[in-house]
This record gives structure tokens, C-alpha cells and sequence, in this order.
């Protein structure tokens, strides 16, 4: 096939769409323009019909990715730049294939010249084969420019490999210095046709508990959730037939008070949050000097007393008493074997890690506001950040070093659950994206677009739209980067998991751009190479054997679900939103490769949705925008025609109470043959309070709400083993799914002490 560069998408200079206007660029150029970046000029609102894009929304948009709109010349340079960028490289940036199916990889020389590409298999180089009769052609520059396809063989496995091609520089593109050989490597990601870790959860439906892990403090934890009583709430799930335990983001947010409360809006998606440590479970507790050691119990025991207030959990106080009990037990020293330990850790932290240790340093010396941020110390390579490098080196290697006890404390978590039982264990929930001025947003600039926010059009709960404010990676800059980014930070969060839940998973596909100073609504769809994205977090969780589930709620075209589907990522269905007409959807006919739940953390417990406390709570927020009687009506037949689905089944009593209604619907959701189904632990203990409520900030106490039960008294992980009703909603679980194995795993057992910690709970 030949092409040149006369026959370009370039529309002409004039004609429908253009104008005459000084500095303007007509519609046409513009949408052609957009359809080169991925934005998409139309897309369907929530209301069925079809919606375009403004024109100078597409011109913000188009100029973050960097493509210059200031005029119509400037425009068409710009297409026409974005069009030849692919002949101007000599190999791309980054190869990404599927094992068994055949892959081309694109390499542009001057017409006749030789080239050599092999592919590193098990140590050992393999040279590659050129496709015969399969050469494209094109202008650049005034000189013809040749695209040679070269195969790579399909039965490699789903792995990273090296590839290598050599060619004489005057024939191998731009880069290369005259006279010299041009000899480039790349990576190529081979990734799975299909997870095998999805394949190995056929034959039997599992379940598991969900848990905001702030919310469920124990009688030893300092009035806060944290890593220690995750091993506990998996142990004791592990014990009474759950497979897994999905957590909230456990990414880092800032590194001193005040922090952000929304576990959704992290500072970094590749670090964790030093709030859930367990100060008492670091080695060097034991070896504090006296005097430092009264100080951390001090700080304990005010913390602890906060554990039974039912009202909100203070972050800000407990994350200060634990970061000054750190900087005790960091002057603790540690013995050759940890020491070794933490040197090991920050090797394969590499460069990443102590850039992360910095912005934490500069973050802390600085504050948010400081000018030097879009200034001197804009970047990390810039010469302030490289004299704090110094400065504050031994600031940097105390946030390091915190890093080495999440990942210590993380691992036996995870341990713990493997040890109890459980087949999959922790599985990590993954954020949509980091604030705009926090860690990843600063260390990751160069693949992040720059102007824009990540959020939602509108739809018929926020017609207004939403703003995450959360800053969207590059698709072109994260593809040049060989999509490191993307993947280091997957291999942080599987490193101790054996599972993850990925927010808003279509944004592997697409995510809604809204230019600064736009109203939320007023926004473009920005696409990106799912094949890319898709195929790399399936690569990564194959080779750390995780499962995969995308949350696929709202408005998902159905090819990207199917294309999730043939990957092995398991896809989420919720039993209030799943609907045919008016009514319920016969859960039989949900998706068997799906994530089933009653709710999810984005609406009341299901005790509390029984009763609509929703409405009530949207009204005395002033967000509703109907009648509050007109919205309690239709929530209430909600609640109705559900229960009535399920009672049609034998499942609920006509006279149930609360929990058994609870029971019941989960029995009903049993139906489904999902082969993952998630009690919220809000349910099992018979909270009604939301934990979130959209569209609010501090209007509500978002992501602070301590678990409670049915009477507002503070249920600890001590409560969770002993209660009766966790027990008995895991016994309908174990029966409904049908495993006599899951259904004699906990046994009794002879008397013993409580699997977690015991100590009387402390007064108030």
C-alpha cells in the first residue's frame, strides 16, 4: 500500500466549517484535528440524545495535549505534525501484544536500507523476520521515508521482553547521528489473551466482605482502622467461609495534618498511607528508650479513647500522634537483619521511591500554597529539589523508611488471610486518579495533561456533572514513557494482594477532560489505547496472580464491556441498579464473570436504604431537585418492588424484620451465578449511615463515619468476631454459594482467646 504525504486527512483550507476570522480555526480542521488526539466531538448524554462538544471546549482540550489551536496555519501544522509523528520514529516507544495472535512491529528507514531486529527470549536473542512484500511509503521532510513491518513470533508467553533493531543511521529517521550505527531497544509487553487467575476461579462462586478500613477500629488500634486490624477482619472472615476482604484505597495522602479524608482523591496512587500503620506491630517498639516509650503510650492511650466515638473518626489528631511515635522509633537502631531488610526495599524502590521521599520533605517544609511550587521547586529535577535532595536527606529516608513498614505490615496482612483460608485475601480497591498538587501529580508531570480535570458529564443524579479534580494522564506522553508509570504503580499495589477493584475501570478506555474554569458538564471525551492499558494491568496481575474486577457501573459501551469480559476481568453488578423496566432483573440472568453486591460504598447500607435514609439526608443537604415527598415515593417502591422479588422466591417473611430483609436479599442475590459475591460489613453488623454522599464536601462528613450497628453504638473487630448477626449473615452466604468446604472451614474449635487482641476496651 503507498501513501504520501499529499494525500493527508488535512481538510482544505476552505469550505463548510471554515472561517475568515483572524486567528480562528474552522470546525471541520478543528474536528479533524480531535479525531487525531482521540477527543471525541459528540457523545450521548444521560438523556439518550446526542450531544457536541463545544468548539473552545475542544480547543482547551486539544491544547493540553499540546496541540497548537491559536490559528488556522498553527492548526494544521499541528495535524499534520500528529500525523507524521509515527514515520518519524525509527521504532515506536513501546510494543504491546497478545500471546497467540500475531503482531507487526512498525520500523521507518530510508527506502532500501537493512535492518536487524531480534527479541531477547530466556536470555538467549531471537531474530525476527520481515514481512515480505509489506512496505509502506511516505514523504517527510522533501525525502521518502519506509515503513517496514518486521513479526514477532506468537508463541511467545505473556511476559516483558527486550527488543532490539539495528540499521545505518543515515537510513534510520531523525535521531540518529550521521555516520553512526542506529541501534535501538525497546520493551514489548506480551499480555494475556485471558487471566488465568480469572480461569482459576470457575467451578465455585465465592464471597467475600467489603470494608472501609478507617471505619472498623479495634480495641488496640488508636481510634482508627489500620493494617493490624485488617489481618484480623480477614482472619476472622477467613474463619467464617469469605475468600477475600475488598478494603478501600489504602493510597498515601498528604504526608502531615491536615489530610485529605477521601480515601478517592490520594496524593499517589504508588504509595501507601502511613495513617493505617500499627505502631505497636513495628519491631522497634520494643526497644524504645524509657522516656520516648511513655511518650508513645501516652499518645496510645489519648488516641484509644476516641475508638468508641460514634460520631466521626479524627484523622487529622491520630495521623499527628502516630507521626510522632515514627519519629521515636526512627532513631531506634535497627539490627543488621532489618537494616538489610530496608536497604533491599529502597534498592527495588528505585528512583521513584525517593522522589516520592522528597515531594513528602518538600511538602512538609513548604506547605501547599507556596509559590516556589510553580517556581523553583516546580519539578523534581529541578536545582532546589536537587539541594533538598541533600538538605532534607534525612527527611527523605524517614518517609522511605515508612514506606518499608507498610509494605512489612501489608505483606502479613495479606499472610494473615492466606493463613485463614482465604482463597484470594486482600483485595485492593485502585482510585481514579491523584490531586492535582499532591506526589504523583509532581514526580509524573511529564505523562500528566496539564489544565484539564477528570470527572463525569451529567447524568440524571448530578445534572450538573462532576469535577474530581484530578489531573488525567497523557495517552501520547504515557506511551512515549513505555507506560512505566502505569505499570510501576500496579506492581506497588500487587506486590501483597491478591486482588483488585478498579475504580471507573472504563477510564482505561476513556475519561471526560474538563478544561480549567469549565463547568463540569462542559467537557470532551479523551480516548486511550485500551488495548495498551488493558493488556498491561492484565500482564501485571498474571504475573502477581491477582484477580481482576472493573467497577463498569453507568454509562459503559457495551464493546468495552465485552472486550473486559474476553481479558478475564470480572466485571460488577449491584443488585439495586440491576433492573429490567421498573423492576428488578431476575439476578439468574446477571453476568456470570461479575462481582455481585446488594450495595455500594456510594449509598446508604442497606438497612439504611430500607428506609430511605438517602432522601432524607439529600434533602437536609439541599440536593434534592425534585419534591422530597415525590423522591421518598419512588425510593420506597424501589425498596418494594425488591423485596417483593424476593419474597416471591421464599426468601423474606411478610412480616420480616430488618435483618431478616437484609438476609434475604442476599440470599436473593445468591441466585446470581457471579462468581464473586461481597457482603458490605455495614450489612452484616446493621449500620444505616452513608458513608459517602456525592456532590457534598464539608457539607458532610464524607470517608469519617466510624462502623456502628442498628443503634448508633460502635461495632470494634472484636464486636465482629463475637456478633451473632455477622455470623449468621456468613452462614447464609456459605449456603446459598453452595461449598461444604466453605461451610465447615470454621469449625468450632476448643475455647481459646479472641483472634485479635483482647485488652479490656478502653474507657472513655
Amino acid at each position: 500500500m503507498q501513501s504520501s504525504a499529499s494525500e493527508s486527512s488535512v481538510p482544505p483550507a476552505s469550505g463548510p466549517g471554515s472561517t475568515p476570522e483572524q486567528g480562528a480555526v474552522g470546525r471541520d480542521l478543528l474536528q479533524a484535528l480531535a479525531e487525531a488526539h482521540g477527543v471525541r466531538t459528540r457523545y450521548n448524554g444521560f438523556d439518550g440524545g446526542e450531544v457536541g462538544v463545544p468548539d473552545e471546549t475542544l480547543r482547551s482540550v486539544l491544547t493540553a495535549l499540546g496541540a497548537d489551536v491559536s490559528g488556522e496555519a498553527a492548526a494544521r501544522e499541528s495535524l499534520e505534525r500528529r500525523e507524521e509523528q509515527p514515520w518519524r520514529r525509527f521504532l515506536p516507544p513501546v510494543v504491546i501484544a497478545t500471546e497467540n495472535v500475531a503482531t507487526r512491529i512498525p520500523i521507518h528507514v530510508s527506502p532500501g536500507t537493512q535492518v536487524t531486529v531480534e527479541i531477547m527470549v530466556d536470555g538467549a536473542p531471537v531474530q525476527l523476520t520481515q514481512t515480505p512484500g509489506e512496505v509502506e511509503t511516505r514523504t517527510i521532510d522533501g525525502a521518502d521515508v519506509e515503513r517496514l513491518f518486521f513479526e514477532l513470533p506468537t508463541d511467545l508467553p505473556s511476559e516483558w521482553y527486550r527488543l532490539r533493531a539495528t540499521a545505518p543511521a543515515e537510513a534510520a529517521g531523525d535521531a540518529a547521528a550521521p555516520g553512526a550505527e542506529q541501534d535501538v531497544t525497546i520493551e514489548v509487553a506480551v499480555t494475556p489473551a485471558r487471566l488465568t487467575t480469572t480461569d482459576r476461579l470457575q467451578g465455585a462462586r465465592r464471597w467475600g466482605w467489603a470494608a472501609q478500613l478507617y471505619s472498623v477500629a479495634s480495641n488496640r488500634s488508636w481510634g482508627v482502622g489500620d493494617i493490624n486490624d485488617l489481618a484480623a477482619l480477614a482472619a476472622i472472615g477467613g474463619e467464617q467461609g469469605a475468600d477475600y476482604i475488598l478494603v478501600n484505597p489504602l493510597h498515601a495522602s498528604e504526608p502531615v495534618p491536615p489530610i485529605e479524608p477521601s480515601p478517592y482523591l490520594p496524593t499517589t496512587r504508588r504509595f501507601f498511607n502511613p495513617l493505617y500503620l500499627r505502631i505497636a506491630d513495628i519491631r522497634e517498639y520494643a526497644y524504645l528508650r524509657p522516656s520516648d516509650l511513655e511518650v508513645v503510650s501516652t499518645l496510645a492511650a489519648i488516641q484509644r479513647r476516641k475508638v468508641l466515638d460514634p460520631e466521626s473518626i479524627d484523622r487529622d489528631g491520630i495521623f499527628a500522634a502516630k507521626l510522632k511515635s515514627l519519629e521515636l522509633l526512627y532513631t531506634v537502631r535497627r539490627s543488621p537483619q532489618r537494616q538489610q531488610q530496608l536497604e533491599r526495599f529502597v534498592r527495588e524502590g528505585g528512583q521513584h521511591l525517593q522522589d516520592f521521599g522528597l515531594w513528602c520533605a518538600l511538602r512538609e517544609e513548604l506547605g501547599v500554597d507556596n509559590e516556589l511550587w510553580s517556581g523553583e521547586a516546580a519539578t523534581p529535577d529541578s536545582p532546589y529539589a536537587a539541594e533538598a535532595r541533600e538538605r532534607l536527606k534525612d527527611r527523605i529516608n524517614f518517609y522511605v523508611w515508612i514506606q518499608w513498614l507498610l509494605d512489612n505490615q501489608l505483606a502479613a496482612a495479606q499472610r494473615a488471610a492466606e493463613s485463614a483460608g482465604m482463597q484470594i485475601g486482600v483485595m485492593h480497591d485502585l482510585a481514579v486518579g491523584v490531586t492535582k498538587d499532591g506526589a504523583d501529580a509532581w514526580t509524573l508531570q511529564e505523562v500528566m495533561a496539564p489544565g484539564v480535570s477528570v470527572g463525569a458529564p451529567a447524568d440524571m443524579y448530578n445534572q450538573q456533572g462532576q469535577n474530581w479534580s484530578q489531573p488525567p494522564w497523557h495517552p501520547q506522553r504515557l506511551e512515549d514513557a513505555g507506560y512505566r508509570p502505569w505499570r510501576e504503580m500496579l506492581r506497588t499495589i500487587f506486590r501483597h494482594a491478591g486482588g483488585i477493584r478498579v475504580d471507573h475501570v472504563i477510564g482505561l478506555f476513556r475519561l471526560w477532560w474538563i478544561p480549567d474554569g469549565n463547568k463540569a458538564s462542559d467537557g470532551a471525551y479523551v480516548y486511550y489505547d485500551h488495548e495498551a492499558m488493558v493488556g498491561i494491568l492484565a500482564l501485571e496481575a498474571q504475573r502477581a496472580g491477582v484477580v481482576v474486577v472493573g467497577e463498569d457501573l453507568g454509562t459503559v459501551e457495551p464493546s468495552a464491556r465485552e472486550f473486559l469480559a474476553a481479558r478475564g476481568v470480572l466485571g460488577t453488578s449491584v443488585l439495586w441498579f440491576e433492573q429490567e423496566g421498573d423492576g428488578p432483573r431476575d439476578p439468574r440472568n446477571y453476568r456470570q464473570e461479575a462481582f455481585a453486591s446488594v450495595g455500594t460504598h456510594d449509598l446508604p447500607p442497606t438497612a439504611g436504604f430500607l428506609e430511605s435514609v438517602q432522601v432524607d439526608l439529600r434533602d437536609g443537604l439541599g440536593l434534592l431537585e425534585r419534591p422530597v415527598g415525590v423522591e421518598r415515593e419512588e425510593a420506597q417502591q424501589r425498596v418494594d418492588r425488591w423485596l417483593a422479588a424476593a419474597r416471591a422466591e421464599g426468601l423474606v417473611p411478610q412480616d420480616a424484620t430488618v435483618r431478616q430483609q437484609i438476609e434475604g436479599l442476599y440470599r436473593y442475590l445468591g441466585r446470581a451465578p457471579s462468581l464473586l459475591h461481597c457482603v458490605q460489613l455495614v450489612d452484616a453488623v446493621g449500620e444505616k449511615r452513608v458513608q459517602n454522599q456525592p456532590g457534598t464536601s464539608d457539607e458532610y462528613p464524607n470517608w469519617q463515619i466510624p462502623l456502628a450497628d442498628e443503634n448508633g453504638e460502635v461495632v470494634l473487630v472484636e464486636g465482629i468476631e463475637q456478633s451473632e448477626r455477622v455470623r449468621s449473615l456468613s452462614r447464609v452466604m456459605n449456603e446459598v454459594l453452595g461449598s461444604e468446604e466453605r461451610r465447615h472451614r470454621g469449625v468450632a474449635a476448643p475455647e481459646q482467646p479472641s483472634t485479635t487482641d483482647t485488652a479490656a476496651p478502653p474507657a472513655r
